[in-house]
């Protein structure tokens, strides 16, 4: 892959569609199919293809493996999160109603929380499996 210059220039040009295509299926999850599991998976897999064109240790330099070790927790915290204040807000957990003054808003509020924190966990979750099973070698 060392020499294949089309396909490095190729992949340079479609990896910010990529991203792009996995946020739009984040935020129009609320609307239609979609959402924060689809576009995690995306995401990692936009990290996993530039990583099988240009190298592991390319990757992780673009992603350290410290960053995909924080997102996997940090991403059920922001889900948890969401929960504990509507609690604290006086409502029940994950009613997100509570969130905003207009209950409609809380509501848009909450579940793109949730699902930014769902596409947090298995964007990090692919990308360390992908780590793990890629560092391991021939």
């Amino acid at each position: 892959m060392k020499f294949d210059v089309v396909l490095r220039v190729v992949i340079k040009i479609f990896l910010p569609f990529i991203l792009v295509f996995g946020l739009y299926v984040q935020f129009h999850g609320d609307y239609g199919p979609g959402g924060g599991f689809q576009a995690g998976v995306i995401s990692a897999a936009m990290v996993i293809l530039y990583a099988i064109i240009f190298g592991l240790g390319a990757a992780q330099r673009v992603v350290p493996p410290v960053a995909v070790e924080i997102m996997v927790p940090l991403g059920v915290l922001i889900y948890a999160g969401v929960g504990v204040a509507a609690l604290i807000f006086g409502g029940e957990y994950l009613n997100y109603s509570v969130l905003l003054r207009d209950s409609v808003a809380g509501q848009h509020l909450g579940i793109l929380l949730v699902e930014f924190g769902v596409l947090v966990t298995v964007a990090g979750t692919m990308m360390a499996i992908f780590y793990a099973f890629a560092g391991r070698g021939p």
